[in-house]
C-alpha cells in the first residue's frame, strides 16, 4: 500500500475547525442543532489497478464512557480513554469518480436517521449515531450516509475529525447494507488497499476548549 492519495475537503482548510454548518451540533446556550450538511470531498492520485473508492468519516476522541457526558456541572476529563465513532461510511465508489458535491449525503437533520443501501454509485452504511440514539423515542432509527459533528458540550478535549480515502483493488467489498459499518468496512478492506489518503479537522462545543 502506498499513500499517494490527495483528499480535500473545498468547504474549509485542513487542520482547521469544521464551519458550523456541516456539523450536527452547534455552540450555544443550551447546544444548538446545526445544518448537518455533507461536505463536498475531492481527491486524486487513484493509482492504475484501481476498482473501487471507499470513504469512512471518524472521530477518535469519543468518551469511552459516558457517565460525564453532556451533565451540567461535571467535564469530561482529558485522560478518559476514548473510542472511534463513525459519521459516514460509503464504500464500493466507481473507480473514475473523483468526489461527492457538497450535500449529496445528508442536507439537514433526519429524525430518526436515513436509509442505508445504494448511494451516490456506491453502497451507503449505517453510522454510530445509531447507537447513540438507541432508545431515544425521538431520534431512534439507523443513521445512513452522513451525520456531522456533535462532540459533547462538557468534554475538555478538542475532537478530530478525518475523512479516509482508500483505493481498493476490488469492485466491492461484498458487504450488505444492513452489515456496512465503519470497522466492517476497514475490517473488508484489508489487504486490498493501493492508496490511501486522508483530510482531518477538529471540532468543539465547549466554550473553553479552541478548536
Amino acid at each position: 500500500m502506498n499513500t499517494s492519495l490527495t483528499v480535500d475537503v473545498p468547504a474549509w482548510t485542513e487542520g482547521a475547525r469544521v464551519p458550523d454548518r456541516f456539523a450536527l451540533g452547534r455552540l450555544g446556550e443550551p447546544m444548538e442543532m446545526s445544518d448537518n450538511i455533507s461536505p463536498a470531498i475531492r481527491w486524486s492520485g487513484v493509482p492504475a489497478g484501481t476498482k473501487s473508492v471507499a470513504i469512512v468519516m471518524s472521530d477518535p476522541d469519543v468518551p469511552s464512557v459516558a457517565d460525564d457526558v453532556n451533565i451540567a456541572g461535571r467535564t469530561v476529563p482529558a485522560d478518559l480513554p476514548r473510542i472511534t465513532f463513525t459519521h459516514w461510511v460509503l464504500v464500493d465508489l466507481p473507480a473514475e469518480l473523483d468526489g461527492i458535491p457538497e450535500g449529496a449525503a445528508s442536507s439537514g437533520i433526519t429524525a430518526k436517521g436515513k436509509d442505508v443501501g445504494p448511494s451516490l454509485g456506491g453502497l451507503t452504511g449505517a453510522n454510530d449515531y445509531t447507537a447513540w440514539f438507541d432508545g431515544d423515542p425521538e431520534m431512534g432509527g439507523v443513521y445512513g450516509g452522513y451525520d456531522g459533528p456533535c462532540p459533547p458540550w462538557n468534554d475538555s478535549i478538542v475532537h478530530h475529525y478525518t475523512f479516509d480515502v482508500f483505493a481498493l483493488d476490488v469492485e466491492t467489498l461484498g458487504l450488505a447494507a444492513e452489515d456496512l459499518t465503519g470497522p466492517s468496512a476497514l475490517e473488508a478492506m484489508e489487504g486490498h488497499v493501493l492508496a490511501r489518503g486522508s483530510f482531518t479537522s477538529t471540532y468543539s462545543l465547549n466554550a473553553d476548549v479552541e478548536a
